[in-house]
C-alpha cells in the first residue's frame, strides 16, 4: 500500500465515529494522521473519547483501501487536495474548531489572499432579492475587484450570486454538499464551469457523495468559516441561510442583511436578524465597504485567462469521436454510442466540461466546443 502522506490524511476522515474535533485530537496526541493508522489497537484505545471500538475499526485500516481509490479520482481530474495542518489549508477556516480536516479544491482562486464575502438567502428569491445581489456585485466589482464571492450552488440567492460574480467579473467559489464528480442541481453545471475559470469549486466530500440533505447543512460551516464577512440577501423565517449566519456570528465573523418591507415572507429572516442586533443593516456596496473598513481598490482586477486543456483520455477522446460532426447529442445517444454506461458517459462529459472540451445545453445534450 503506497506510503503517501495524503493516504492518511484521507483516511482518518473516512472512520466512523471521528469527525473533524476528535480527528485533531487524535493527531495531536499521535503526530500525525500517519501514526494514527500505525499506532497499536491497545494504545489507541487509551486516547480520550476513542475506546476499543473505535480504536479496533482504525487499527483495521479498511479505510485506506477507499482513500487509494480517492487518490486516484484526485490525481486524475487535478483536484487540490488540502489538508488542515499544511499552508495551503484556508487560514480562515483553521480558526474555527469544526471545520474540515480535509478539502478538495477545483478551480484557480487563491483561498488564501484577498477578502471573502459570503452571499446566502433562500431558494426563492424574489425580483427584489435578485436586483439587490447583482446591484451589489456590480458595484463590489468596481470598489473591491478582487473580492472572492462565496456561496452554496443552490437555487435561488446562490446561483444569483455567483452567475452576478461571473458577469461582474468577480471571482466566486461555490461551496458544494456533494464531491467533485458532479454538479447538483445539474442546471448549474454551465455556471459551474465558468466559475473554474475564475474561482473555483470547493468540497469536504469524496467523490460518489450523493447530495445529502445533511450535507448542505454541514456544507454551511464552511462558507460561514472561509468568509471574512456573511450577507443574507433574502431569507425566511427559517432556512439554511439564517443557520449559516449564527455560525458565521459563533465564528466572531460579520454577518450584514438587507432590509425587506414588513410582512413580507422572504424578508422576514433578514429583519428578524436586524431587530436582534444578529446583522448590520446594509442597503450597497459602499454600506458593507465601510461596515468591513475596506479601502476602494482602485486598479483593475487581474483578468485570468482560462487554462488550456488539450489532455484527453482514451474514453475521452472516444466520445469526442461520437460528437465530432453533430450539433449535439442527448446524454443517452452519446453513452450507446460509446457503449459506456450512462454514468460513466455523465461523469466524463462533466470533466470534459470543465477542461472546455464539451458544452452541456438543455435536455442534457452536449456538443464539442473544439
Amino acid at each position: 500500500m503506497s506510503e503517501n502522506p495524503l493516504l492518511y490524511q484521507i483516511g482518518i476522515t473516512l472512520i466512523k465515529g471521528v469527525g473533524p474535533v476528535l480527528a485533531r485530537n487524535l493527531i495531536a496526541y499521535l503526530g500525525s494522521a500517519e501514526a494514527v493508522f500505525k499506532e497499536s489497537e491497545k494504545n489507541l484505545a487509551k486516547i480520550p473519547e476513542i475506546g476499543p471500538v473505535l480504536s479496533k475499526q482504525i487499527a483495521g485500516q479498511q479505510v485506506l483501501q477507499r482513500a487509494e481509490q480517492e487518490i486516484a479520482f484526485i490525481e486524475k481530474n487535478k483536484i487540490q487536495p488540502f489538508f488542515y495542518t499544511e499552508k495551503n489549508y484556508p487560514y480562515r477556516l483553521k480558526e474555527c474548531p469544526d471545520a474540515p480536516v480535509m478539502l478538495y479544491f477545483k478551480g484557480n482562486a487563491d483561498l488564501n489572499k484577498g477578502r471573502f464575502l459570503g452571499i446566502v438567502g433562500t431558494r426563492k428569491c424574489t425580483e427584489y432579492g435578485k436586483e439587490l445581489c447583482q446591484n451589489l456585485l456590480k458595484e463590489m466589482a468596481k470598489s473591491s475587484p478582487g473580492t472572492v464571492i462565496v456561496s452554496g450552488m443552490a437555487y435561488g440567492v446562490d446561483i444569483c450570486a455567483h452567475k452576478a460574480a461571473v458577469d461582474a467579473g468577480l471571482p466566486t467559489l461555490g461551496v458544494l454538499g456533494h464531491g467533485l464528480d458532479r454538479i447538483y442541481p445539474q442546471t448549474h453545471r454551465s455556471t459551474a464551469v465558468r466559475m473554474l475559470d475564475r474561482g473555483g469549486l470547493l468540497t469536504e466530500y469524496l467523490s460518489e457523495t450523493n447530495p445529502d440533505r445533511q450535507n448542505f447543512v454541514q456544507r454551511n460551516r464552511i462558507i460561514a468559516g472561509l468568509c471574512d464577512a456573511t450577507l443574507v440577501v433574502e431569507s425566511g423565517a427559517k432556512g439554511g441561510s439564517l443557520i449559516t449566519a449564527n455560525i458565521a456570528q459563533s465564528y466572531n465573523r460579520d454577518v450584514f442583511a438587507f432590509p425587506g418591507r414588513v410582512g413580507d415572507e422572504q424578508s422576514s429572516g433578514c429583519n428578524h436578524l436586524i431587530k436582534h442586533n444578529q446583522a448590520a443593516l446594509i442597503e450597497n456596496a459602499a454600506d458593507l465597504l465601510s461596515a468591513m473598513s475596506w479601502e476602494p481598490v482602485s486598479e483593475k482586477a487581474t483578468i485570468v485567462q482560462p487554462a488550456l486543456f488539450i489532455d484527453l483520455n482514451e474514453e475521452e477522446q472516444q466520445l469526442v469521436e461520437q460528437l465530432r460532426h453533430t450539433d449535439g447529442l442527448q446524454l443517452n445517444e452519446i453513452a450507446l454510442r460509446a457503449s459506456f454506461p450512462v454514468s460513466r458517459t455523465s461523469a466524463l462529459l462533466l470533466e470534459m466540461e470543465f477542461k472546455g472540451v464539451v458544452k452541456c445545453l438543455p435536455g442534457n445534450v452536449y456538443k464539442l466546443r473544439i
